[in-house]
């Protein structure tokens, strides 16, 4: 059945014909009641139309949150990227990471698969092709600089993750109060540990991504190698 022939008996509030109102809603449920309450039933709820008409538009509650990724992420600023490789994919990482701390801190548990890379739409990828083309034109193989994207997604968003994690509400049934942190080694099983754990607490609250990231590009960026015919002819000479 079309869409127009299923909403055409329909009275009251006009029915849903566009992609933005979808995602307009959904976005207003998210803000208003947080993601994890987001369902189709609730959004066709919000929506004024039943859900068999909304699942004519999306097929499930991931393919929807991936949609308002991929809204939200082609409408942000691209950063001024630098001309040097190096400097570029850092200046991509930084803009994933804002993209989903800031505004979407949701949207990393959407995209926690190797196969997320497939849904974004072209308009999103850009960040995945500038830390790609950096590596590689930082001399890595096409290989390794898979493993240099996968690496800096790794680590950004397990970062992301803990930070939105840690600022749940206490009475959130995840919540960590501050006085459970590791503040109370026991020095004979952890004697560098019970020296310094006074000190966790202060230390794990600060904002050290950046510095992480240049550390983990440096490290990714020193392990390219020649393909096998580039270290056969450089063994030749």
């Amino acid at each position: 059945m079309s869409r127009s022939a299923s909403s055409s008996g329909r009275t009251g509030r006009p029915p849903v014909t566009s992609r933005e109102q979808i995602l307009a809603a959904a976005r207003l449920l998210i803000e208003r009641d947080g993601w994890e309450k987001l369902t189709v039933r609730r959004l066709a709820a919000e929506l004024g139309i039943g859900a068999t008409t909304l699942y004519h538009h999306v097929r499930d509650k991931e393919e929807l949150l991936v949609l308002l990724l991929n809204d939200y992420v082609s409408g942000t600023e691209r950063p001024q990227l630098p001309d040097e490789p190096r400097e570029r994919i850092v200046a991509a990482a930084i803009a994933i990471h804002d993209a989903l701390a800031a505004a979407w801190p949701w949207a990393t548990e959407v995209l926690m698969t190797d196969g997320f890379v497939g849904r974004l739409d072209t308009k999103a990828l850009w960040m995945v092709e500038t830390v790609v083309a950096g590596a590689i034109d930082r001399g890595c193989t096409p290989d390794q600089a898979i493993v240099v994207f996968r690496s800096l997604w790794y680590y950004t968003v397990g970062e992301v993750i803990v930070r939105a994690n840690s600022r749940r509400r206490p009475d959130d049934q995840r919540f960590v109060p501050a006085d459970a942190t590791p503040a109370n080694f026991d020095a004979s099983q952890a004697p560098r540990l019970a020296a310094i754990g006074h000190r966790w607490a202060t230390v794990a609250a600060q904002d050290t991504y950046a510095q992480g990231l240049h550390a983990l590009v440096d490290g990714l960026l020193a392990q390219a190698a020649p393909t096998g015919a580039e270290r056969d002819q450089g063994s030749d000479g």
